[in-house]
């Protein structure tokens, strides 16, 4: 009887320990990246919208037929819309997912230190969505898709210029962004004859910017120059509402984003630019296939990046036949001498950046985001 019931138990172990090894064959059966999104915080709509693009490219990899004989598996971490919670999702990823590329995230001041680590660590970081040109400088193994703000800030400086603006007052968050822009469009408007009556670079979090407003209303400018993100643009678009500040024109840097959050009726005729969302043939269809799964448009212009980051590292890794870090790096560096992406021809240079990323010059009407 001892016997018996030893052996039972002995079975019953044994199963238990297969059940519990065989997610982890299935998993250790994939190949794997990682990619770090605003899920929660104040940019959740934002990452929610990467996240949507990200599922689509994983799910076009595997129609496929996957990577190197396999399935191909996007593992998404949540950044909480802080640095702390970023990087130890990043850890995550490189520790315990041991993935060889790693995409995201979306604030530059989230983007810089998980960069830095990543590089640090050897692992492929691959920027979609940050602007600020210390993307550029995070190291060897970092590649960047997106237009970076040097080249925003010509580009949305001589736009404002072109609609006529001359005097015009300029808001953007106190961080490595903000900063960015509202020195760089500065130092572009004025290069052109336009002057920067006011510059506000404002404490991201905060319940009211009736203060900030009032002060930039003071200086009488012909345009309020912004851009915010999601939810604390939703705050700054109905007070300058409230304030009665729409009566001159709005321009945001960055459309979709800095309107994310913000009531149609309260968004509607405001002018701005963005980083090119999705570019010819390809573009055109990966925008009515993320229409066709979600049932809506993306509501920012992030979701091409990311999902052309997941569909290079799908054709890096098959290069490669490998998914050691550096093989993927070397084989990501000859994707990039011209790959067709939906946000249009990528080609990196020798730093691994974009060279000539896309604009647009948009307005919000209709409830949408649209060419003008």
């Amino acid at each position: 009887m001892t016997f018996k019931f030893r052996s039972i138990l002995t079975s019953a172990s044994m199963l238990f320990t297969l059940a519990m090894a065989a997610p982890m064959a299935h998993a250790a059966d994939a190949i794997e990246m990682g990619a770090v999104l605003s899920l929660t915080g104040a940019n959740a709509t934002v990452g929610e919208d990467v996240r949507r693009a990200v599922v689509l490219a994983e799910e076009k990899v595997n129609a496929n037929g996957g990577v190197l004989g396999k399935p191909f598996k996007v593992i998404v971490e949540d950044s909480g819309g802080n640095p702390t919670t970023a990087l130890n999702s990043a850890r995550k990823l490189v520790s315990v997912d041991k993935v060889p590329v790693v995409i995201g995230e979306y604030s530059s001041g989230i983007s810089v230190p998980m960069g830095q680590y990543l590089v640090k660590e050897g692992v492929t970081h691959i920027n979609i969505a940050s602007t600020s040109v210390k993307i550029r400088d995070l190291g060897a193994t970092s590649f960047n898709l997106i237009g970076l703000e040097d080249k925003g800030n010509k580009f949305s400086s001589k736009d404002v210029w072109d609609l006529g603006y001359r005097k015009v007052a300029v808001m953007a968050p106190n961080n490595a962004y903000g900063q960015g822009v509202a020195h760089g469009f500065r130092e572009e408007f004025e290069k052109l004859g336009g002057k920067v009556v006011n510059e506000m670079l404002y404490t991201a979090g905060q319940s009211t910017y009736r203060r900030e407003l009032q002060q930039m209303s003071r200086s009488q400018p012909d345009a309020y120059i912004y851009t915010a993100y999601g939810q604390e643009s939703a705050v700054l678009n109905r007070e300058a509402f409230e304030l009665g500040l729409r009566e001159q024109p709005w321009y945001a840097i960055l459309l979709s984003m800095s309107l994310s959050d913000t009531a149609p009726n309260i968004a509607e005729g405001q002018l701005g630019m963005e980083v090119g969302s999705f570019i010819g043939a390809t573009g055109e269809q990966y925008a009515k296939d993320f229409a066709a799964k979600y049932g809506a448009p993306m509501k920012t212009s992030y979701t091409g990046y990311a999902y052309d980051a997941v569909m290079m590292t799908a054709a890096a890794i098959t290069k490669a036949g490998s998914t050691e870090p550096a093989a993927v790096q070397a084989a990501l560096k000859e994707v990039g001498k011209g790959y067709d992406g939906v946000t249009g021809k990528i080609v990196l240079d020798d730093g691994r950046q974009r060279l000539d990323p896309p604009y647009a010059k948009l307005k919000y009407h209709d409830g949408k985001v649209v060419p003008r």
